[in-house]
């Protein structure tokens, strides 16, 4: 029941609502333009309410994209043979680029780690976390973290110029052209030599 001033108590239907009324603030202000003011307005509650669930704006970010981004889905793509998993991750991670309900806040959350050093201090937690740290776990090669970030690099670099630089020809390519090239370099990265142990031990590459 709403109270006087025709704001919702807290519960955890609330603490959805004002994630989702985060998202959208992420998504059309960024994250210097959003306030916990402005986000308790969307979703009908008091500013205080937003600083009990969340603490402060870092908290609030953090736990939009914490439950808006589909980390699950790609760490579960190296659920399987390691030999295919190259091809399972970059078809996986464009369809969840491509997906309307994923796309854009992944749009959004990239856009405020790039402009934004808070922003970018939160999002590199929970990567680590939630998608590195289960990444290198599941790999049984050697140098498990080094693979996992030379795969995030490659990844996060076809993300910005295919779908938010959006440069052509890569971004008018059909998803399974962008797998077809694609998916080889993160099959190297992960399970192929990277030859590390020699480049360390001669202090450059050969």
């Amino acid at each position: 029941m709403a109270d006087e001033r025709g704001r919702r108590p807290g519960n955890p239907q609330t603490r959805r609502e004002i994630l989702e009324a985060a998202m959208e603030s992420f998504k059309a202000h960024g994250y210097g333009g959003t306030t916990i003011r402005g986000v308790a307005r969307a979703a009908g509650v008091d500013p205080a309410l937003v600083m009990h669930f969340f603490g402060s704006k870092d908290g609030l970010f953090s736990a939009a994209i914490n439950t808006s981004l589909p980390v699950a889905l790609l760490v579960g793509a190296f659920d399987g043979d390691e030999a295919h998993i190259g091809e399972r991750l970059v078809t996986k991670y464009l369809e969840v680029w491509e997906d309307p309900a994923h796309g854009p806040d992944l749009s959004a959350v990239l856009h405020a780690a790039a402009a934004t050093p808070a922003a970018a201090e939160l999002l590199k937690e929970l990567t680590s976390r939630e998608l590195l740290g289960p990444v290198t776990r599941r790999l049984s090669g050697d140098h498990a973290e080094i693979r996992a970030l030379l795969t995030a690099s490659q990844l996060l670099g076809l993300a910005m110029i295919r779908y938010m630089l959006k440069v052509d020809p890569l971004a008018s390519m059909s998803a399974g052209q962008v797998v077809a090239v694609v998916a080889p370099t993160v099959q190297r990265y992960l399970t192929g030599p990277l030859s590390l142990d020699e480049i360390a031990g001669t202090g450059r590459p050969g």
